[in-house]
């Protein structure tokens, strides 16, 4: 009887179980749960001692072990618990913060857009301006434009009047130096 506790004890100390190992490796990680590993180590400390015991003396008791063994294993699943509770905290504090940088870079997206929705109506109005402008310069040159034509066109009737009256007055000089019987010197 003897022989097999002391091969469990062995077995547990060697390859404990899974639990357990999470509780201590949370535990590590973890300051606020440095009360409960304290109790483990004890019960670690005190489980070495009755497994000592336990293999000197022939009258011990192995239900002693077995009860501190049970304590151990309720230590180690409110560690568990207690480390999975901090984990779920730290996951909420994360998705927390997380939607804060989300909520942060909507606005950060949106005032951008509306700087960009500024700038854009700015470059609208400028355009605008500037196409207004080049239309009234159009328009100012098209009415030069007609203005000069029809300054052209009356230039070129008061040219052609002119020739015409200057013709008309040769011809009129021409058939009086006829009439007159004097011989024009061309």
């Amino acid at each position: 009887m003897w022989k097999i506790l002391a091969l469990k004890v062995e077995t547990f100390i060697r390859y404990p179980p899974t639990h357990f190992l999470l509780a201590l490796n949370t535990l590590t990680q973890l300051d606020l749960l440095l009360p409960s590993l304290r109790k483990m180590e004890a019960l670690l400390s005190q489980f070495t001692f009755l497994s000592d015991e336990a293999l000197q003396d022939k009258n011990f008791d192995p239900s002693t072990i077995e009860d501190l063994m049970k304590l151990f294993e309720i230590e180690s699943y409110k560690a568990w618990a207690a480390a999975e509770l901090e984990q779920e905290r730290e996951v909420e504090e994360a998705e927390a913060g997380m939607q804060e940088a989300e909520e942060y870079l909507d606005s950060v997206m949106e005032s951008a857009m509306d700087e960009f929705r500024r700038f854009e109506q700015e470059l609208e109005r400028m355009a605008k301006e500037e196409m207004e402008g080049l239309v009234q310069t159009a328009e100012r040159a098209r009415k030069m434009g007609n203005l000069m034509e029809k300054g052209a066109s009356v230039a070129s009737k008061k040219y052609i009047e002119a020739a015409l009256n200057s013709a008309t007055a040769s011809m009129k000089s021409a058939w009086k130096g006829l009439s007159s019987g004097k011989v024009h010197p061309s």
